[in-house]
């Protein structure tokens, strides 16, 4: 079994060893760090560049996983290669998005049923590739599969740098909380559901307990036993327009799905519970 990916970065750094270690061959895309590719195990593909390779992998490919963002508003997955994914039929087809394609539910729940009405600029972008998909899919009965990721962490991208370092920041805006997902356990969803194919599913990756995040930097200053940084009031604060782009979104994401329909048990259900395991890994005693 082959399974090319496009955009073989941080996530499909987790998921390669999975397939690996279960007989697949894996490909991934990169834009110029081949040796990143070549370490996880993945047989790296430069692109843009050699787009030969790439349409050879996909003609190949059992599966196709494409983890790449919009760029200038458009997919260029979808826009370089979409006849080519079409014509090869692959038994299982992923895409990673974004719980951002939700908006803003002023702290409320959602889930995958839940209406589309993005706030960012990020959001529509992503809103757009999946309806791109989604059309492609349709027309040539493919089994897409679509992944709505919270906020991703794990190992180098965790909050105990920035806390050891003094910047760490606890910005605090009443009422705000973020989903977040450790990923290793993103690379068992995806996992989960290539073994268990449902075309045109929708699936939210987010662990149980959307959180202040405040509070996740407050625990990881614990963990260390260092001080708690000072708190910063969100109207105040001296922030990027970016990471005030973030703030203005708040809700908290239902994950109920990959459960009962993938029967995935997170490995990290908690900011907690992935902290600790960072910590562990850092030699830290927790």
């Amino acid at each position: 079994m082959r399974m090319l990916v496009f955009g073989h970065g941080y996530t499909a750094g987790f998921l390669t060893p999975l397939l690996l270690a279960r007989g697949w061959q894996v490909a991934g895309t990169t834009r110029a760090d081949a040796a990143r590719v070549a370490e996880a195990g993945a047989e790296p593909l430069i692109w843009p560049g050699d787009d030969a390779a790439v349409r050879q992998a996909i003609a190949g490919a059992d599966a196709i996983l494409v983890s790449v963002a919009p760029e200038r508003g458009a997919d260029p997955v979808l826009a370089g290669f979409g006849a080519e994914i079409a014509a090869a039929r692959p038994r299982w087809l992923g895409y990673l998005s974004t719980t951002g394609v939700y908006g803003d539910h002023g702290g409320g729940w959602v889930d995958e049923d839940t209406p589309l009405t993005p706030s960012t600029r990020r959001g529509h972008e992503r809103v757009a590739a999946e309806q791109g998909w989604q059309q492609l899919a349709a027309e040539h009965g493919l089994p897409l599969h679509i992944f709505r990721l919270a906020g991703i962490y794990g190992p180098g991208r965790g909050p105990f740098a920035k806390v050891r370092a003094g910047t760490a920041r606890r910005i605090v805006k009443p009422g705000q909380v973020f989903s977040r997902i450790h990923a290793e356990d993103i690379a068992r969803v995806l996992l989960a559901s290539i073994h268990a194919p449902r075309p045109g599913a929708v699936y939210n990756v987010c662990d149980d307990d959307p959180a202040p995040p405040e509070a996740v930097i407050g625990h990881a200053a614990e963990l260390l036993g260092l001080p708690l940084p000072p708190t910063e009031d969100y109207a105040s604060a001296e922030m990027t327009p970016m990471a005030r782009s973030f703030y203005a979104e708040n809700k908290r994401v239902s994950n109920a799905r990959i459960k009962r329909e993938l029967g995935v048990t997170l490995r990290y259900p908690d900011y907690r519970a992935g902290l600790a395991a960072l910590a562990r890994a850092e030699g830290i005693t927790v």
